[in-house]
């Protein structure tokens, strides 16, 4: 039997302190303004699809960058709280303890959307990701094969810079000059 889910005391929020305290369950857990989301560990295609993703950009990326996976990001004080699917940081940022990133040193996160959560990916961290000024934010759709790419922030929004199809190669000098087609791993 697994532990029992350790509630913050009554009237207080969820923030990344508290996530500490949690048992390793097999769930994913995420803060978005001191309300706790609960997701289950990706299925095989979102796992694949992210893992072939974090292997084409770990290729191309000079070892002064770190392509990573299943470390968070503290998006707002503490309470708004991200574990992107893939993230990069400079490898300077890995020289730290701590329980997450702060957004000044993420230079891009990347979602793989799932069918359950979406809305979440799409409007949710979108906005969160943009308002703390995180440069980029990709979003891959596996159902459709595509790379939204999003950045260049104003007004704490991102605009889109390209939506990249299978069979065509997008090439970016952000975060490091790469060169990816979707169908490399979708």
């Amino acid at each position: 039997m697994s532990d029992p889910l350790v509630l913050p005391p009554r009237g207080r929020v969820w923030t990344i302190d508290d996530l500490t305290q949690l048992t390793d369950d097999g769930n994913r857990y995420e803060l978005v303004d001191g309300s706790l989301l609960v997701s289950p560990h990706a299925n095989i295609r979102h796992g694949s699809v992210a893992n072939r993703l974090r292997d084409r950009l770990s290729v191309q990326a000079p070892p002064e960058f770190c392509v990573g996976q299943d470390i968070g990001v503290n998006i707002h004080a503490r309470r708004t709280y991200y574990v992107p699917d893939i993230f990069v940081v400079h490898e300077a940022a890995l020289g730290r303890d701590g329980a997450c990133f702060e957004p000044d040193e993420v230079l891009l996160v990347v979602e793989v959307l799932s069918k359950d959560n979406k809305s979440h990916d799409v409007v949710l961290k979108r906005h969160d990701y943009a308002k703390a000024g995180i440069q980029q934010y990709w979003i891959v759709d596996p159902d459709a094969r595509t790379l939204m790419v999003l950045g260049d922030i104003t007004q704490r929004s991102y605009r889109l810079l390209a939506e990249v199809r299978p069979g065509e190669e997008w090439a970016s000098e952000h975060p490091f000059p790469l060169r990816l087609d979707p169908a490399q791993f979708c």
